[in-house]
């Protein structure tokens, strides 16, 4: 029998009983502003973290290989050994570290390394310092988690945003457990020197703390070496670092969601345990794919990030405006920008998709210290940022 609205109404709100943790988590402002503008005709999507190139064919060949092979049973819950032992040669090739498979967990994207690696980490109560601007996803795993995030806003300045390391020390409590490090950053572009990631290293040695290392757009730098500075670069083989990274980036596979986190083989049965009760392992044709995307993959590695930096020389273009301020990003693939007499970011996101059908995320969306800027993704073909610098340029003559 169906209830009657005022039986309805009475009832309890099913919302108010879910844990809070999850009841509080914030809307993502990136997908809002991409729920905005979906579907809208000729809109240049510049807001979500990703690429316009499809994941290439030798990849997605071996993914139908695997399948046509029947491999649709459950695998290995850490990896493959096939995939473990071509992360630790890729490793090995990049990094200089001894090539050993045991250090090298398979898990289901980026995202879910970082919140397994807070699983490891921290709990009800503790706090995970974060700098900021920064990549919502990390404060909103550790809010699911029902630690907190400590925000600790880094300053812009001419030659880009610079983290202040005194002030990362000050915000460290007695519930600080965890530092959470990614660079080159999303979405500033921040790209730590060994000397910044010795101190961050010194810090948490000194009072106990793990670092959580997102060393996702660590191949997208545009210096002098063929990668940016790494924790591999400074640490000791006991330091509490736990590296979380993806094939999204690098290969164009954010579809798949396939990742990894790196860690000490002593923490395995842990890691191990963890996949299981989340994903009880990752889908053997994605980890096929993924094997051949790290030993055949160094070609497309080497032409997205030649493209991504034509796309930053274009995108800086927009300086000519005399209206925009941005300062071109060592790394990743991302340009923070602020336009003068626009200081709220997310009405003037919605306001360039409906006005100059370009879409760009809201700094709202990345924490303290971004409130002003908008985040434009330039790992795009040169044609459509072309485009979308005409028509941003032309929004302003207005």
């Amino acid at each position: 029998m169906l209830m009657q609205p005022a039986e309805v109404a009475a009832r309890p709100a099913l919302i108010d009983n879910i844990r809070a943790a999850a009841r509080n988590m914030q809307v993502s402002g990136i997908v809002e502003a991409m729920k905005h503008g979906f579907g809208r005709q000729g809109l240049i999507p510049l807001w979500a973290g990703e690429g316009d190139l499809p994941t290439p064919d030798f990849i997605c060949d071996a993914a139908t290989r695997s399948l046509k092979a029947g491999e649709t049973f459950y695998t290995w819950q850490r990896g493959i050994p096939e995939l473990r032992a071509a992360l630790a040669n890729y490793h090995a090739q990049h990094y200089g570290v001894a090539p050993d498979p045991e250090r090298f967990y398979v898990v289901a994207s980026g995202m879910q390394a970082i919140v397994m690696a807070f699983a490891l980490t921290i709990g009800e109560g503790d706090e995970v310092v974060i700098p900021t601007p920064c990549w919502p996803n990390a404060g909103a795993a550790a809010d699911a988690a029902a630690a907190r995030p400590v925000f600790v806003p880094m300053t812009p300045g001419e030659n880009g945003f610079t983290l202040d390391l005194d002030r990362l020390a000050r915000a460290i409590t007695p519930r600080t457990r965890v530092l959470f490090i990614n660079t080159p950053g999303n979405p500033t572009g921040w790209t730590a020197t060994r000397e910044e990631l010795r101190a961050i290293l010194a810090l948490a040695r000194k009072h106990g703390l793990w670092i959580v290392a997102d060393e996702v757009y660590h191949r997208f730098y545009y210096g002098d070496a063929p990668r940016a500075p790494s924790f591999h670069d400074v640490m000791a083989p006991d330091d509490r670092i736990l590296f979380v990274n993806t094939f999204s980036k690098n290969w164009a596979m954010t579809g798949w969601r396939i990742g990894w986190i790196e860690a000490d083989p002593s923490l395995g049965q842990v890691i191990e345990n963890l996949i299981q009760a989340s994903t009880s392992g990752v889908a053997v044709f994605m980890q096929r794919a993924a094997v051949v995307a790290l030993e055949r993959g160094e070609g497309f590695v080497a032409h997205q990030i030649e493209r991504a930096r034509r796309g930053r020389d274009i995108v800086a273009k927009l300086k000519d405006t005399g209206r925009v301020r941005l300062v071109p990003p060592m790394g990743a693939f991302y340009q923070l920008l602020a336009i003068d007499g626009e200081p709220d970011s997310r009405a003037l996101c919605f306001r360039l998709i409906d006005e100059a059908n370009i879409g760009m995320a809201p700094g709202t969306a990345f924490g303290p210290g971004a409130e002003a800027y908008l985040r434009l993704c330039f790992a795009r073909s040169p044609e459509s940022l072309t485009y979308a610098v005409e028509r941003l340029t032309a929004w302003l003559k207005r």
